[in-house]
């Protein structure tokens, strides 16, 4: 899996197609989150737009090879190894991508009535919910389910919007308890939502795998 995972990173960073959704983070939270603003509210912010970048993220990764060097790849690992190796690689760096942001958040928000590590803890929880709820929409919304480039992107927007909105989503729980925490001044770490999406994650990647083994 190590040597998966390194060849997938290694497409990703030549393509340099990571560039976009990078870009498209900084610029929500260059423009949607303002140095001294509560820092609850403005983490909230921070891992609410993490969701769709790290959808985006793991459609790349799940689209960025050729067929022949995927065939190639999946005759020597075997289609469910390469295709849990795509996936891990489209999650990992909206990961990290998160864990900066909040970070710097913390840092330079109001964090009056709330302790620099319980905000981190939160934001941090947080971000890693949205992410792994994104990297749920990117796996459903791209191959083996959605093979046309067209319908792919539409279910990838209207998946991202509904998983950020919808009662029950993880993202939707995490986002609601940092905006609560604002306006009570309480950092209450989101475990609940952030656990429900590694579950939803792990089961969707399964999935996934095994819809690959069986359809390609």
């Amino acid at each position: 899996m190590t040597a998966l995972l390194r060849y997938q990173s290694g497409l990703l960073l030549r393509s340099q197609r990571w560039l976009a959704p990078l870009l498209l983070y900084a610029a929500v939270i260059g423009v949607g989150v303002q140095a001294g603003e509560p820092v609850l509210g403005a983490l909230g912010f921070t891992a609410a737009a993490l969701l769709p970048v790290s959808a985006w993220s793991v459609r790349i990764c799940l689209t960025q090879e050729p067929p022949a060097a995927r065939n190639v790849v999946a005759a020597a690992a075997g289609r469910s190894r390469a295709h849990l190796a795509a996936l891990l690689t489209g999650a990992a760096w909206p990961v990290l991508a998160g864990v900066v942001a909040v970070l710097g958040v913390t840092a330079t928000g109001d964090r009056r009535g709330v302790g620099p590590l319980a905000a981190a803890s939160a934001g941090l929880l947080a971000a890693l919910a949205c992410a792994l709820t994104g990297a749920v929409v990117g796996a459903l919304t791209s191959r083996p389910f959605l093979r046309a480039p067209g319908w792919s992107l539409a279910a990838l927007v209207l998946g991202s919007l509904l998983a950020l909105v919808t009662t029950g989503s993880p993202a939707k729980h995490a986002m609601t308890a940092l905006v609560t925490g604002a306006r009570t001044a309480t950092a209450d770490p989101p475990w609940l939502a952030c656990g429900g999406a590694l579950l939803l994650a792990a089961a969707t990647a399964a999935l996934a795998c095994r819809a690959t083994a069986r359809l390609e």
